[in-house]
């Protein structure tokens, strides 16, 4: 466990409103896409809503136990899960709409990561933000010279964190959304069987480990790709 140095009890409750707020966006984004293609449940259900309370609530586990616990045991680091429910039956009758729900959360942390991107380079054009002379997931910009350097870990840990809430959730295994938008570039009929397949608690768990191996492996290479778009001319490695 970390020692508990105001400095670090700080980045943690940066890193706990920077997860509330990208995983709430994710799962809204859900909700929202199932109500607008025919599946009320979410919405029923009050989740179709940018309120973390709602999402707290379904999941207080997931989204508080384990983030705040996974930051204490893992410094710097913070993991966790939310959900958002749907009608099985609805799915069974439109694959093709329940893969579009299912894409809807990884498309919101693209916008999040865009909207990241965008400040940090603003923010570096205007001249109180500058590119650091070398990256980690929480120092992805630094504060310029008399500028407000409290800006620069939570920009950096909002681009990271939706970074790899977009690259984790498109992995196509179940019970990951990347394995949801399957039905989209398979056969209806392979599709219903699939999706039977991935609601089996024994392959979702199996998905979730494999899962998070796979993302240990190819995060990083990703990682640094995204900084290097972000900062055109710039190498890092």
């Amino acid at each position: 466990m970390a020692e508990l140095t105001p400095e670090f009890l700080a980045m943690g409750l940066v890193w706990l409103v920077a997860f509330l707020f990208s995983t709430t966006v994710h799962e809204a984004s859900h909700a929202l896409a199932a109500w607008k293609l025919g599946d009320p449940t979410a919405y029923l259900g009050g989740q179709v809503t940018l309120n973390p309370l709602p999402h707290v609530q379904r999941e207080p586990i997931g989204m508080l136990a384990v983030p705040i616990l996974s930051y204490l045991f893992t410094p710097g680091w913070m993991m966790g899960w939310a959900s958002a429910p749907y009608d099985p039956w609805w799915a069974d009758r439109h694959p093709r709409r329940a893969a579009w729900m299912a894409l809807a959360g990884p498309a919101s942390n693209l916008l999040l990561l865009t909207g990241t991107g965008l400040l940090i380079r603003l923010g570096t054009a205007a001249g109180f933000l500058a590119a650091p002379a070398s990256v980690t997931f929480t120092h992805v910009v630094e504060g310029a010279a008399g500028g407000p350097g409290a800006v620069a870990p939570v920009l950096s840990i909002l681009f990271t964190l939706n970074l790899l809430l977009l690259v984790f959730n498109l992995l196509p295994l179940p019970p990951l959304d990347g394995s949801g938008a399957l039905p989209l570039v398979l056969p209806e009929r392979v599709a219903l069987r699939f999706q039977e397949f991935m609601r089996q608690p024994t392959w979702s768990l199996l998905g979730i480990f494999v899962a998070w191996k796979v993302i240990g492996e190819i995060f990083f290479p990703i990682f640094l790709f995204a900084v290097n778009l972000l900062y055109p001319g710039l190498r890092y490695r």
